[in-house]
């Protein structure tokens, strides 16, 4: 009898080991392979020398999800890791698609602090009332949809996170993505750029929406869009829920 194998897909935060939840850390413990794109397992890999790891570079998502799937039918205990949360832009979904007719694998998904979270932590409190998160990359989502999206938001007046928002191939994107919004929020809208979080190079920074539409940003960078209410106290982006007004 073929001993039945366990997939962990695992969110492990920002970065930063103090970041990755418990649940995160245990399951990677418990694993005797990790895989994942080699950036996110290089961050992990002092914090667990003794395990076996494999990666692939960016856009080999496909492959890399097939690794994970195979090692968990031999009957390993393996795990994929993903920034942030698996399942905001992660793989937990192609994970899913791939082993739906596979048997003998059980998978279980490790939630973690997704960048609109953590980035959200550093500079304040941006989420504080309803919000929506857009990727700006097109890879896989038209141009004309995620357009069609900011507008949306923008025009139901929601506090808007951003992630891949520049590139060296879509080095423009953010630029026409605040160009877009301030045709329905103010040019003095408080605005944030995180970048690197939970690692050594993180910063941030608040600016209104017209600087931030001349702001450098690339793949590890998160940003955010106040609403009409959103304010800065004391250095801090702060999106009021209305206590005030219960």
């Amino acid at each position: 009898m073929i001993k039945s194998g366990k997939l962990y897909v695992v969110g492990i935060g920002p970065g930063s080991y103090e970041d990755m939840t418990v649940r995160a850390a245990k399951a990677l413990e418990e694993s005797e392979i990790i895989i994942g794109y080699t950036v996110y397992v290089d961050l992990i890999r002092e914090h667990f020398p003794h395990k076996e790891m494999l990666s692939t570079p960016m856009r080999r998502e496909q492959e890399r999800c097939r690794l994970a799937i195979d090692q968990a039918k031999k009957g390993k205990i393996a795990a994929m890791v993903c920034s942030g949360d698996s399942g905001v832009y992660g793989m937990s979904g192609l994970i899913l698609e791939m082993a739906r007719s596979e048997e003998g694998v059980e998978i279980e998904i490790i939630p973690g602090v997704t960048a609109a979270l953590s980035g959200g932590a550093m500079l304040g409190a941006p989420l504080g009332h309803d919000f929506a998160v857009i990727s700006l990359s097109d890879l896989l989502t038209p141009m004309e949809l995620i357009e069609e999206r900011l507008r949306a938001s923008a025009q139901a007046d929601m506090v808007i996170c951003l992630y891949n928002p520049s590139s060296k191939k879509r080095a423009g994107y953010l630029k026409r993505a605040c160009e877009i919004l301030m045709e329905y929020k103010r040019q003095e809208t408080v605005c944030g750029l995180v970048k690197n979080i939970g690692r050594k190079e993180e910063e941030m920074a608040v600016m209104t929406l017209e600087q931030l539409r001349d702001a450098q940003a690339d793949m590890f960078s998160t940003v955010f869009i106040g609403n009409s209410m959103t304010k800065l106290l004391n250095g801090r982006m702060v999106t009021p829920r209305g206590y005030k007004n219960v």
